[in-house]
């Protein structure tokens, strides 16, 4: 039986353009690889420019 492959997203900051993948997740802030998005914390704000997440769109690579 072959397992099913586990789809990341990825995320882009649409003021800056950083990108947060789901797979790598974010260590430096403390956000383990593999962390979905939706577990990141709402008052998590974007390392480079410090917008919200509100400001994040999910993009296909």
């Amino acid at each position: 039986m072959q397992q099913e492959a586990v789809v990341y997203k990825t995320w882009v900051c649409l003021i800056c353009g950083w990108v947060y993948d789901e797979e790598q997740g974010w260590p430096d802030d403390g956000i383990a690889p593999g962390t979905r998005w939706d577990d990141i914390p709402e008052d998590w704000r974007c390392p480079e420019c410090d917008v919200g997440k509100g400001e994040f769109a999910m993009i296909e690579i």
